[in-house]
């Protein structure tokens, strides 16, 4: 064990003191290039370096990482044209260069190479570098083996009516999605490396003319600010770029559907995908979009408000329904009728421990059974979760520990929490929900009105890329209302996207 972490923390210390590939010119010499090389991927076992001839005249040396090529493109679309060249001894480098252009296939066109550094980039992502004798350029071919799984529905965002289209790990693939909705030549796509281990792609997409320019340059500072080794996901760049980090609240959405970006793009906002994760990242966000869903648009206008009005009212029970329990049984039993102080007083008869605490205890247990049922395979999760419920419950029940309105009071609460679109917004209220309980334990409804004012207030303080969080709301625009409590016909809310672009103007 003890080996294991002091081979952790030696791994992160050379992983934050990594000596950046020199920006040397590269050599002449094949020898020196292929030892150079050989030093910079010491003990990578995938690494091939191979010599052959061009027309039996040039030396040539390919350098490649075998396991990210396409071995059957690199055999037929790239090695076996270039043997084939007729190059003569009496051509420039210049003459080279071009024959290759002009006689390879159009899929492996290659690029110049110049610098050390960025031949060794080019091989790490999967490209072919030839190195021809006498030459102090390289030649770089994008034959890298295409490792992606087929489109499916989304995971995470259950689709009822609409594309059963989402995203995957590959970033081309991605913004191929994004093209197919959005046929415009203002979409505009524009492509970034960060992580200084990782070199993770990503891009910044956005409509000109739409989304607000000072938004656009806000995403593209942040992103530039960004100092880290790794960067593996679209969550890291999330947390880092986000406006008030301590906050549990999101204000950057995350979605993995292409037909929800594609909207947020048209409403004006700004995405970011990152290469190696199916999530994108939609940019400013408000609080009410948690409570909204692309599906609102696919179907009748009063069925997509009764959802919106259910949601408010379901997402306001799963954060204070436990606290407003625990406050009415334990101060103001007199505010409920007496039929039902009765039948909750000898519910409670036998329980050992005082409201609050019975209370924090059931609500920290199906926090572990719904964390349980996640983290477990599905058919097993799904299994643990319902069953372990269920069980614990009645076992509690009847050995006295907890009550029974209290059961109800928790599947209620859990129930509530399920109908929030956003998983982030889930998440935000349910750990909101335990400092309302102590607020509620400790001063009643007293204690839980001042926690619901300081969480208006927090939420009126927050801003998502200089966006109000609580807009159209606050500050007050009427003209942004019908699509915030309810979403009006179409006919209505053909000037929605003139607040956000107003308020940051």
């Amino acid at each position: 064990m003890n080996k294991e972490i002091r081979f952790a923390h030696q791994v992160k210390k050379q992983l934050s003191d990594l000596e950046p590939i020199p920006e040397t010119t590269l050599s002449s010499s094949l020898d020196q290039n292929a030892m150079t090389l050989s030093q910079i991927f010491a003990s990578c076992a995938d690494l091939v370096i191979r010599n052959f001839f061009i027309f039996d005249s040039k030396p040539c040396l390919a350098v490649y990482l075998d396991v990210l090529v396409d071995r059957k493109l690199l055999e037929h679309g790239l090695l076996s044209p270039l043997m084939d060249l007729d190059i003569k001894e009496s051509e420039s480098n210049e003459q080279v260069i071009d024959r290759m252009k002009y006689r390879l296939p159009s899929i492996v066109l290659p690029e110049i190479v110049n610098k050390l550094n960025d031949a060794v980039q080019r091989i790490v992502k999967g490209e072919v570098v030839i190195f021809i004798e006498s030459m102090k350029q390289a030649m770089s071919f994008n034959i890298n083996d295409e490792l992606k799984r087929p489109l499916e529905e989304p995971s995470t965002e259950a689709v009822v009516r609409g594309p059963r289209i989402g995203f995957i790990e590959k970033l081309n693939v991605n913004m191929s999605l994004i093209r197919h909705n959005i046929h415009s030549p203002y979409l505009k796509m524009e492509k970034a490396v960060i992580g200084a281990t990782t070199h993770t792609e990503l891009a910044i997409l956005y409509i000109e003319g739409i989304a607000p320019q000072s938004v656009i340059q806000e995403a593209k500072q942040r992103l530039n600010q960004i100092e880290m080794d790794s960067i593996l996901s679209s969550g890291y760049i999330e947390e880092l770029i986000r406006d008030h980090p301590k906050s549990p609240f999101p204000v950057i959405q995350a979605s993995q559907r292409p037909d929800a970006v594609s909207a947020a793009l048209i409403q004006g906002k700004v995405a970011i995908l990152v290469d190696g994760t199916p999530f994108a990242l939609i940019l400013p966000v408000t609080f009410w979009f948690a409570f909204q869903t692309v599906e609102d648009y696919y179907i009748n206008f009063l069925f997509a408000s009764m959802l919106r009005m259910l949601r408010f009212l379901f997402a306001f029970l799963a954060l204070a329904l436990p606290s407003l329990f625990v406050a009415v049984t334990t101060y103001h039993s007199e505010m409920i009728p007496t039929a039902l102080t009765l039948s909750l007083a000898s519910a409670r008869e036998i329980i050992p421990f005082p409201a609050l605490l019975e209370t924090f205890m059931m609500e920290v247990t199906f926090e572990a059974l719904r964390e349980a049922g996640v983290r477990l395979p599905r058919p097993v999760g799904q299994t643990i979760s319902i069953v372990g419920a269920l069980v614990i419950g009645q076992a509690a029940v009847q050995a006295g520990i907890i009550s029974a309105p209290l059961i109800i009071v928790v599947s209620l609460t859990g129930i509530a929490s399920f109908l929030i679109p956003q998983t982030e917004m889930s998440q935000a209220i349910s750990l909101l929900r335990f400092p309302l309980l102590i607020c509620a334990g400790t001063f009643g409804l007293y204690g839980v009105s001042v926690g619901l004012i300081a969480i208006l207030i927090h939420l009126t303080n927050l801003r998502s890329f200089g966006v109000s969080y609580l807009s159209p709301v606050s500050p007050f625009q009427l003209s942004g209302l019908s699509d915030v409590f309810v979403r009006a016909p179409w006919q209505q809310m053909k000037k929605r996207q003139k607040s956000m672009k107003q308020e940051l103007e």
